[in-house]
Order: structure tokens, then sequence, then C-alpha cells
């Protein structure tokens, strides 16, 4: 089964004052995505760079998860440092990613100008971030689902399908 690192920030899920709602999210959206066997390698880490950049660093470079998806951290309050801490360990950033899930999430919420989600790539591993939001995290993963797998297939890691039904993955002809 591929591992599939699943990144929540949040100080609140992490004091246990609620929980986490973000991490089941993307699991539940994975599920109905990939036709792919794959297995969760779960974190849930507070708002604190340092711990965000070594959880991402670790499900990276020790788990080997060519995808890492986190949720939360994403907004222009002080403690949202995930996209800091993302562009700190990758490799290359892949800014299409974020600008499609914005203008996605735009037809929603006029707030979503404000988020600030990003993609990029460290090593073998493709990492998006995702809003906190368990709806808009849906919405967000099902627009750049589509181009994961052949991202994933230029960086080395493992040929993910999906489930047609729920997204067509886009390949060019012969890859």
């Amino acid at each position: 089964m591929i591992p599939v690192g699943v990144l929540t920030v949040s100080d609140r899920a992490f004091r246990g004052i609620y929980a986490d709602q973000g991490g089941p999210g993307i699991e539940a959206a994975l599920a109905r995505i990939l036709a792919t066997r794959w297995r969760p390698v779960r974190r849930l880490v507070p708002d604190e760079r340092p711990q965000i950049e070594a959880a991402l660093m670790d499900l990276a470079d020790r788990e080997a998860c060519p995808l890492i998806v986190t949720t939360g951290g994403t907004g222009p309050a002080p403690r949202d440092v995930t996209p800091e801490a993302t562009e700190a360990v990758c490799d290359r950033l892949l800014p299409g990613f974020g600008e499609l899930m914005r203008a996605v999430s735009l037809r929603a919420v006029p707030t979503a100008i404000l988020s600030r989600q990003l993609a990029g790539t460290r090593g073998r591993s493709l990492i998006v971030n995702l809003p906190g939001k368990p709806s808009a995290i849906a919405e967000c993963l099902d627009a750049v689902f589509p181009a994961i797998p052949y991202c994933i297939d230029l960086i080395g890691g493992p040929r993910l399908e999906t489930d047609p039904s729920a997204c067509v993955a886009f390949r060019p002809r012969g890859a």
C-alpha cells in the first residue's frame, strides 16, 4: 500500500480542545478519489513552524510518502505558518495548485482570497496545503487532484490511479 501523508496543523486539535476534523476530511476525500491501495500516515501538530517543518520532512524523507496533504494554518492570522513551513522544506514550488484552489473557493466565499495555500515538491514527494474547513478540503482536493498523479510520476513516485467516477487523472498519451 502506498503511504500518503495527512498532516493536520491546529493548536486546538493538538491540545485536545476539539477533535481533528481536517485529517479525517482529507482521508475521506482520498478514499473517494483514489483507486490505488493506500494507507494514511497521520500527523497532528500545533501551529508552530519548526514542528510543521519536522513533520513534513519526516513524512517525505523517512516515511517516503509520495503525496503529503496538509490542512490548516493557511490563513492570514499571525499563527498561520503552514505555507512558510512548506516553502522552507520544498525543493520547488508549484504555484498553480494554490491559484486553482483559490479560484475554486472564491466561487463559494469571498474570503477565499485570504487563503495562502500552496504546493511544492521535496525529493519524490508532492506536498499540497489545503484549508482547514472540511467542506473546503474536498472542494480544493477535487479541483487539483486531476494533476496530482502525473506530477508524482514526473518526480519519480509510484503510479497513482483514480476512480474515474470521482476524478479523472490527466496524463499525456504514453505516460
